[in-house]
């Protein structure tokens, strides 16, 4: 699973619960940039969306080589189909 759906999901956890740890989160060198920049315009970096989508293709391609039931991969290909074009479709810098 691509990690920055998780991190962006942990920034907003943290702003209702701990203003401390949202403080180290937005000031993070690597980090923090990228959570300023999904609040103030819901922009993911380019980089960000190709290992993103990539990661899903990835997950997707060997999910399809273990013995998982056809509805399982039909679901699993709607969801990351889903998240994917959501992805793809936020705006860049």
């Amino acid at each position: 699973m691509p990690g920055t759906v998780f991190l962006i999901l942990a920034a907003w956890c943290f702003s209702r619960s701990s203003p401390r740890f949202e403080a180290w989160l937005i000031g993070h060198p690597q980090l923090g940039p990228h959570v300023r920049l999904w609040r103030q315009t819901g922009a993911i970096a380019r980089r960000a969306k190709f290992l993103a989508c990539g990661s899903m293709v990835l997950s997707f391609a060997l999910l399809t080589q273990t013995s998982a039931p056809p509805v399982a991969l039909a679901a699993t290909a709607i969801c990351l189909i889903g998240a994917g074009t959501y992805v793809a479709s936020r705006p860049e810098r």
